[in-house]
């Protein structure tokens, strides 16, 4: 496949970071779009952001600080929309590219969201439950100008969950006066949240490297199958790919990885990280690290951990066929450039993951509307603008002689600006 040139030039430095790994992206795709500096500069520039402050009164008494972040990318095509991630190496950059990269994925799954993200350099796992409820109600106090059912919609992310989500629609609710689930998505199901959420974005990840097979002449069923990073995402797509015939033989986790050539029995294994809180020490399973599970001979490896861990080095070891990116931004641009050379199918972030906010739109239209769908109809509608958005892609790619990365971005990008020019400049 061509490329559009996601390269590092000589004025930028040379890093791996997201933000700098986003901006060369929409770099590429305004170059082929052919647009001019200005409107380049509008569709890399976030609309709004915030850096704020978040005290802790921890369970000892102590205090501590925190530091929060929320950031707007793009608001054309509608209210800003993105998780709420818990980490510890949140910095306001990372926010910044993953606000940009939820902009596009909305434009190509065609949602009326713009991008946004937020997050607080916090480790989730040192603190209690009530220390962590906490931190979540005074981060959402600190954003609530920013943030509402028309503005800004949060949902789970990295270190967050349901649970998490349920504390600002609290926060948020009782600051209105009135209850409001539309302002969070991923919430449960007793204050409102949406069935089938909580697997969304794997079952999309499932979708797309259906397709993707598919468009290869292959089916699913007998595939070899390797995930990094059995997290809310790589876990039930592990799940969801044994259901469906596929031979997951590895996953990993941030301990280490396990392997089975066989095919590891994925219920036993959850129970055994529901047990444990790891896959390290599964039985009848090889242990292996995570950078020998990116280069085990595979049909299909889905990085689904965090961002960066294919890069120009990494990439170099990968055999697999197909790189279905379940995580964001896991592929950097040189690690890109590394798997196009080698002949490597990449499914994008942007496509791949999108599942999630699909869903997330059908549970924000259902808490607007106050009328829940099944889980079959929602089963059925995600599968249906996965499987279209793939082939929108897919065709462009074909057409253009463009890698399904710099097709998605070419069709996110471009819905983005012409919302963008249509709406024109106020004053």
């Amino acid at each position: 496949m061509a490329s559009l040139g996601c390269v590092t030039t000589p004025s930028e430095p040379h890093t791996q970071s997201p933000l700098a790994t986003a901006q060369a992206q929409l770099a590429a795709a305004v170059r082929h779009l052919g647009y001019d500096d200005g409107l380049h500069a509008n569709l890399a520039t976030p609309r709004r952001e915030v850096h704020v402050s978040v005290p802790l009164r921890m369970d000892s008494g102590e205090i501590r600080l925190f530091h929060g972040f929320r950031v707007q990318h793009n608001v054309s095509r509608g209210p800003g929309k993105g998780g709420l991630r818990y980490h510890p190496s949140v910095d306001i950059d990372e926010v910044r590219a993953l606000a940009m990269w939820m902009t596009w994925k909305c434009a190509v799954v065609d949602l009326p969201f713009g991008g946004a993200k937020g997050g607080v350099a916090i480790d989730p796992r040192e603190h209690s439950a009530s220390e962590l409820e906490r931190v979540t109600r005074r981060y959402t106090s600190e954003i609530m100008p920013m943030i509402g059912p028309d503005t800004d919609i949060m949902a789970p992310d990295m270190g967050t969950d349901e649970q998490t989500m349920a504390w600002v629609m609290d926060t948020y609710s009782v600051n209105q006066g009135h209850t409001i689930p539309a302002i969070v998505t991923g919430k449960p199901i007793a204050v409102g949240g949406s069935l089938g959420r909580s697997t969304a974005t794997s079952a999309g990840v499932v979708h797309v490297t259906e397709s993707a097979l598919r468009t290869a002449g292959e089916p699913l069923d007998g595939r070899t199958i390797a995930v990094q990073g059995f997290g809310k995402v790589g876990s039930h797509a592990a799940q969801i790919f044994a259901r469906a015939g596929a031979r997951v033989v590895a996953v990993s986790d941030v301990d280490g990885a396990v392997r089975a050539d066989d095919g590891l029995d994925v219920g036993r294994l959850t129970e055994h990280v529901a047990a444990t809180g790891t896959v390290v020490g599964f039985d009848n399973a090889d242990a292996l690290t995570n950078d020998e599970l990116l280069a085990l001979d595979v049909d299909v490896l889905v990085p689904a951990a965090t961002q960066g861990v294919i890069d120009e080095v990494t990439a170099h070891d990968v055999r697999a066929r197909f790189v279905v990116e379940g995580a964001n931004g896991p592929t950097t641009t040189e690690g890109d450039e590394v798997l196009a050379k080698n002949g490597v199918t990449v499914v994008p972030d942007v496509l791949a993951n999108a599942g999630g906010v699909v869903v997330s739109y059908f549970e924000w239209v259902q808490a607007n509307q106050t009328y829940w769908w099944t889980e079959r109809e929602i089963a059925e509608r995600l599968e249906h603008r996965m499987v279209a958005a793939y082939s929108a892609v897919a065709d462009l790619a074909r057409r253009e002689g463009l890698s399904l990365r710099d097709a998605a971005l070419a069709i996110g990008v471009k819905r983005v600006a012409e919302a963008h020019k249509t709406r024109g400049l106020y004053p």
